[in-house]
């Protein structure tokens, strides 16, 4: 598997993990950390690497 396709697959996975405890932890209350929060942190760093990811397989196709 080459580093794109690696890239793409962690950021859907992250993306995933993401929109799970966005949409399931609402109820859940911690001290420090709110998970739904975390959720959407999750969400966004993993569109992006999921991006990236599409980004250098485009490149490597081009070259």
């Amino acid at each position: 598997m080459t580093k794109p396709v690696k890239d793409l697959v962690a950021g859907a996975v992250t993306l995933v993990v993401g929109l799970v405890l966005w949409l399931f932890t609402g109820g859940v209350d911690m001290p420090v950390i709110s998970p739904p929060k975390v959720g959407i942190v999750l969400m966004c760093l993993g569109a992006l690497e999921a991006l990236f990811g599409l980004y250098q397989w485009a490149r490597a196709r081009r070259a």
